[in-house]
């Protein structure tokens, strides 16, 4: 009898030695896990303000309309070539459709300032001067936007991904800043690679990496690694990496319309 007393008092005690920790833990300890952050606070780099174009690929395709049939260095198919070929933008112009290059799939690649801002802690917009179109990329929810130039845009910060290597502190080079911005683009309208005619389907599928360098003298470069796949009009995925530079302010920036030609 006196051993079962002893016992259940030790257990007791124990109980209330376990209670007593518990409590002291909620008090003291670690404090319970909050939400996790938005991804506007949880932001890899700064991407917000104003950027211009830095022609540095395809000069001669994005300077001036190629002429008809020129599609060089686009892994066109042979069912993009016979839509590319009909081309006509008086066309497009008398349809009300003189903005079809300006989809998501062909906007980047038009020389233009861009304005990026964060439109809500879980909504980034950019918008561009070149056409006045406006791109909204979206984290966490499906995206809106489908059917239309711009498509619905789902944005991630991707951590892992860096196009270079960063270099060894206080020895000059590229300062990457350790991940990208990371959109994917589904359910656009069709529209044009170029302004010439090339298409791209409703079915187009666009990913996109966006890099922000920061380069010895102060200035930043925003780099953006491009995938276009398009099965319908296209026999490969169509790489792209378009430049900006960082501005100070909205100097230069000025919004026009769409063109056709």
């Amino acid at each position: 009898m006196k051993v079962v007393r002893l016992r259940t008092a030790m257990t007791a005690a124990l109980v209330a030695l376990a209670i007593a920790a518990l409590s002291a833990q909620g008090r003291g300890g670690a404090p319970p896990a909050g939400p996790p952050p938005t991804p506007r606070a949880a932001a890899l780099f700064d991407i917000t303000g104003y950027w211009v174009s830095l022609v540095t690929e395809d000069w001669r395709y994005r300077q001036f309309t190629p002429a008809k049939g020129d599609y060089v260095s686009v892994p066109i198919s042979a069912d993009g070539k016979k839509i590319a070929d009909m081309w006509d933008p008086a066309k497009d112009e008398a349809a009300g459709e003189p903005c079809k290059a300006y989809g998501a799939a062909g906007l980047m690649r038009i020389p233009t300032r861009l304005h990026v801002t964060w439109q809500d802690d879980n909504t980034l917009t950019l918008e561009t001067d070149a056409g006045t179109q406006t791109r909204t990329f979206t984290f966490g929810r499906t995206p809106a936007g489908a059917g239309t130039l711009q498509g619905a845009s789902a944005a991630t910060w991707d951590q892992p991904r860096a196009i270079f290597a960063s270099p060894i502190p206080n020895r000059g080079g590229p300062q990457v800043r350790g991940g990208s911005l990371k959109v994917v683009t589904t359910n656009m309208k069709p529209g044009y690679l170029r302004k010439n005619g090339v298409p791209y389907s409703a079915n187009a599928v666009m990913t996109e990496y966006f890099d922000r360098l920061d380069v010895p003298g102060g200035e930043s470069l925003l780099v953006v690694t491009t995938e276009i796949v398009d099965p319908e009009n296209l026999t490969t995925p169509y790489w792209t990496s378009p430049h900006f530079k960082r501005q100070n302010d909205a100097s230069g920036w000025h919004p026009t319309a769409c063109t056709a030609r």
